[in-house]
């Protein structure tokens, strides 16, 4: 059951929904019927705004409606394949230019913050705002120093607010996964819930700093990605000071086609450093609307992206990384049985699943597609079809990979807008081959060796204590699956645990003697390496023996 405010948080939507028409929306739909419910729910609601247009009239409903659906409409401004350019260009509106609050009480939350007035904490101080979103304003202001900086400071209330509409939205989740099989392998819920942290980990400006800091050190002197100077001194957990930028939306193409900029490797450096942040960072900016997106376009030629707002950052397990790599490269190179059997391997799709039934549906869905420029392809009715296929073999919803869905569906939204033509795929494939081979490869299992060497001779003084318990103990192992074997009925359940016992007595003497072998070599004492090395071969004559 919905509790009271939830309830009331729902009438409040529909009744901003009616206010702006956006029942219009419905019509010609399954759902129209439902406007007549709202309706009647709502007999004297009225509209206003008649001669707006739908773009306007959806996009103010989103912004009074609260930071949750003005995030949800950022993202819809970036699918120009999925819907009309009257909608698109009236939500992109939402990026940074959101209603703003009063600079006057800006200029109060920042004193009260940071414990001094406005004229002793910086040189100058902009009341107007330079930007708006939903979440967070900034304002334009000059150090003492010097420096000229960006403060972004959290709207008054936001927090409330959100946490009202993940209620609502926690709420609704709970209630279709209940009621609602098919909905189950959707795991809304999880998602909700998911979401729900990466909002409230936004909210805190101190990790948006800490963030933009990793992401600088990450990308320090690339060519490819800029990112601000965070100015620790004057930032909290709803303020944040950080270097100026000076830069061209990355969304104003008018304006980057005038200054010359090369859009085509524009476009193909996004894609290639959303995949350099997800896989050789394993740190990728989750937010990437074009609103939090500028470019340098100092070098016409080579063009720099300079990032923003970096409150929402994702990372993924080593496994899914691989496994997302691999599946990757399989789709780019139409391997779609290896995509249908990674799909299998990694537990996204039921065990039992047919992978050539799965392998042919997905086939289905993606071979029209390859080979084709971004504007030749729907987008939309790519993941329709997918969706479809994904709900036919029960393939559940990863909750941990919602961001990154997200994430390359502003990528990919962006490549079209700054260049139709770009080749998603062929752009991605080197990247990603490569990373695989590195990642597989010799040099990266030395890495890892390397890394584990000073724990393995930090533990190796133990070896011969370890060793001597060890001998110690096997006199007595007789005695010990003697009384095992009594207890059991089986033969057979006898033999299994004696051939347990003995891989797992093997496994560890070989991980220990191997430890302490290679910790050895590093070291480069070969006597010691010849005394462990006739030690594991005495023992190995000993345990054969036995």
């Amino acid at each position: 059951m919905m509790s009271g405010k939830r309830l009331l948080r729902v009438y409040r939507i529909q009744s901003v929904m009616l206010h702006y028409g956006l029942d219009e929306f419905l019509k010609g739909t399954r759902l129209h019927k439902f406007t007549r419910l709202l309706h009647l729910l709502q007999p004297f609601n009225t509209r206003r705004l008649k001669q707006a247009g739908r773009g306007e009239r959806l996009r103010m409903a989103m912004q009074e409606l609260g930071p949750v659906f003005i995030k949800f409409g950022q993202l819809l401004s970036t699918r120009k394949d999925m819907f009309p350019d009257d909608i698109t260009e009236e939500l992109a509106y939402l990026q940074d230019r959101v209603e703003p609050f009063a600079g006057t009480l800006a200029q109060s939350i920042i004193e009260q913050s940071l414990g001094a007035p406005i004229a002793e904490l910086f040189a100058e101080f902009e009341v107007t705002p330079l930007a708006s979103a939903s979440i967070a304003q900034v304002h334009g202001a000059t150090l003492n120093s010097g420096e000229d900086v960006v403060i972004k400071l959290l709207r008054p209330d936001v927090e409330r607010c959100i946490t009202r509409d993940l209620d609502l939205l926690e709420g609704l989740a709970q209630l279709i996964h209940n009621n609602y099989r098919e909905a189950r392998r959707m795991r809304l819920p999880e998602v909700v819930a998911d979401y729900r942290k990466t909002i409230f980990d936004e909210l805190d400006l101190r990790r948006e700093a800490a963030n933009a800091a990793q992401l600088k050190r990450n990308f320090e002197g690339s060519p490819d990605l800029f990112i601000p100077k965070v100015y620790w001194d004057f930032s909290r957990d709803n303020i944040m000071v950080m270097e100026r930028i000076y830069g061209v939306p990355v969304s104003d193409i008018k304006a980057l086609k005038t200054a010359g900029v090369n859009m085509q490797r524009l476009a193909a450096k996004g894609v290639e450093v959303f995949f350099t942040q997800v896989f050789r960072d394993n740190f990728f900016h989750a937010d990437m609307h074009p609103g939090n997106i500028f470019v340098d376009t100092t070098n016409k030629a080579n063009p720099r992206y300079i990032g923003i707002d970096c409150g929402i950052m994702g990372s993924l397990t080593t496994q899914d990384q691989r496994y997302l790599a691999e599946n990757f490269v399989a789709f780019f190179n139409r391997d779609y049985h290896k995509v249908a059997q990674l799909h299998l391997d990694s537990g996204w799709v039921p065990e039992g699943t047919s992978v050539a039934e799965f392998e042919a549906a997905i086939r289905t869905v993606c071979e029209p597609i390859f080979g084709r420029p971004l504007h030749e392809i729907s987008f939309g009715q790519f993941l329709i079809q997918l969706f479809q296929v994904a709900r036919r073999f029960d393939m559940e919803v990863q909750p941990q990979l919602v961001l990154l869905e997200k994430t390359l569906l502003y990528v990919e939204g962006l490549g079209r807008q700054l260049y139709p033509q770009l080749d998603l795929w062929q752009t991605a494939k080197p990247y990603l081959e490569n990373w695989l081979k590195e990642r597989m490869g010799i040099k990266q299992l030395i890495h890892e060796v390397k890394n584990q060497l000073p724990y393995w001779r930090e533990k190796l003084p133990e070896m011969p204590q370890i060793l001597y318990e060890s001998l110690n103990v096997l006199p007595h192992l007789p005695q010990q699956l003697d009384a095992i074997t009594q207890a059991l009925d089986e033969q057979s359940r006898l033999a299994k645990v004696k051939m347990r016992f003995v891989l797992i007595t093997s496994m560890a003497a070989s991980s220990t003697l191997t430890a302490a072998i290679l910790s050895v070599i590093a070291s480069g004492d070969l006597a010691i390496i010849s005394a462990i090395v006739a030690t594991g071969l005495w023992a190995g004559a000993y345990f054969y023996a036995k």
